[in-house]
């Protein structure tokens, strides 16, 4: 598991924040954000386990438990004791999980992990009939098509239409390098299959309760329909709730600035940063 850490650009004693990105896995989905949040924060950011096409095959017990024992296996190598969390999609899901696993922590040894902040972009609480149909038909091609219809494809649910036609050269040239390191099929159909099952139940509601939560949703998102965000913050019993009029479910990419402005705006209206 690759994991980079980008160090603040102003504060030595910065507080460190987790970045997790959505189905695609990868660290690189976040170079929009990455410089900005250096002024204010030490930045993580990691490939998920199962995205790259040298991984093994992924196991039965593959698990967004798993994916979050993970980052927190990475969180002890780097003995960082608090920090924020930002998940795009099924990222805030590993997010949820994290809380968890600080949680019982916390209850045998006061102070280890704390989780400070967790944002989610465009992720659920439960899968919408919408978006499992979305995905039902990227399972299909992927099976029946091969990967480069995969890849080919996934723009439409990932891009508003009118970027997708400003930026298609850019688009191409991604999906050219994303098919030379397609991971396994089994391991894109199984994090499709984890994506598709989680839920949020009542001990993440339990472990995230004094924790600072941001919720973003966008309006355009075609994958995911924004009612989610709304129903993901009840689900969670709080927090702060962001929803931006264009950007598609990848605004990270599509509306990087606006994204930035929005994460700023919520760390400094908590006080996390001056």
């Amino acid at each position: 598991m690759n994991y980079f850490i980008d160090h603040c650009t102003n504060d030595s004693a910065a507080d460190f924040i987790v970045l997790a990105s959505g189905l695609g896995g990868h660290a690189s989905f976040w170079k929009p954000q990455i410089k900005f949040l250096q002024q204010y924060f030490h930045v993580l950011s990691y490939d998920q386990e199962g995205c790259h096409a040298s991984d093994s095959l992924l196991d039965e017990q593959y698990s967004f438990q798993h994916l979050a024992q993970q980052v927190f296996n990475i969180l002890d190598q780097e003995k960082i004791t608090k920090f924020h969390f930002i998940g795009h999609a099924i990222g805030a899901f590993i997010g949820t999980e994290l809380a968890l696993l600080c949680e019982q922590e916390l209850q045998s040894q006061p102070q280890f992990k704390q989780i400070l902040s967790l944002t989610s972009i465009n992720a659920w609480n439960e899968l919408d009939p919408h978006t499992a149909k979305c995905f039902e038909a990227r399972i299909h091609l992927l099976k029946s098509a091969g990967a480069e219809a995969y890849v080919r494809a996934q723009a439409l649910f990932l891009y508003p239409p009118a970027w997708i036609s400003q930026f298609i050269n850019e688009i191409t040239q991604a999906e050219n390098q994303q098919l030379l390191a397609f991971p396994p099929i089994h391991n894109v159909l199984t994090r499709i299959k984890t994506a598709v099952d989680f839920e949020i139940h009542h001990l993440h509601r339990e472990a995230l309760e004094y924790v600072a939560l941001h919720f973003i949703g966008n309006e355009d998102d075609f994958l995911v329909p924004v009612q989610k965000t709304r129903d993901l913050q009840q689900s969670l019993g709080h927090g702060t709730m962001n929803i931006l009029a264009h950007g598609a479910h990848a605004s990270t990419v599509t509306q990087s600035d606006l994204i930035n402005r929005t994460l700023f705006e919520f760390y400094k209206s908590h006080n996390f940063i001056e």
